[in-house]
């Protein structure tokens, strides 16, 4: 069996023994460690690495630890319609671009050493138990779009999962690349 497979149950385990705390693996390195980041004042976060600006909260969140508000959930036809809803209402943070992200821009957040969430928790805060939609829909289903699961950072073992477009689930808007 894949050792990263053995390695995700069992961090699955031990996360559901504490209570709901992210678990982190010290022994892999940080794939999201936070100087790849700059926290901007603006509710937006910048990866270095990548060049990306990503919205600091899912959508109906806001604050600067994202505990304002409620998680909003979308089919992937209302995940992509989301961008343009935000931008033609004065956008967010002075920017008018946002986008939904494809699946690897959303994959690059992952952190591969934590898990619930597996995400950088100090920079993204607030991150729940969720399947984020990516634009990329499904090559082989055409009823199916990638998204990216934050909980426990796997799916399918490549690290996110394919789902019905009539699912609901989080969006986390970004610009700049493509």
């Amino acid at each position: 069996m894949n050792p990263f497979i053995i390695f995700s149950y069992l961090l699955v385990f031990f996360a559901s023994l504490s209570a709901q705390a992210q678990v982190c693996q010290i022994a892999i390195p940080a794939s999201a460690p936070d100087s790849r980041y700059q926290v901007n004042g603006s509710g937006t976060v910048t990866d270095l690495q990548t060049g990306l600006m990503w919205k600091l909260c899912e959508e109906g969140l806001t604050g600067i630890s994202c505990t304002v508000g409620t998680a909003k959930t979308f089919t992937w036809q209302q995940a992509l319609q989301q961008p343009s809803v935000t931008n033609t209402q004065g956008g967010f943070a002075g920017h008018a671009d946002w986008r939904l992200p494809n699946v690897k821009e959303l994959e690059s957040l992952r952190e591969v050493s934590c898990a619930d969430p597996s995400i950088n928790a100090t920079v993204f805060p607030n991150e729940g138990s969720s399947n984020v939609w990516s634009s990329s829909p499904f090559g082989l289903d055409p009823g199916s779009t990638w998204y990216v699961n934050f909980n426990y950072g796997y799916s399918d073992g490549n690290n996110f999962s394919i789902g019905s477009r009539s699912n609901n689930n989080r969006v986390r808007l970004v610009r700049g690349g493509q």
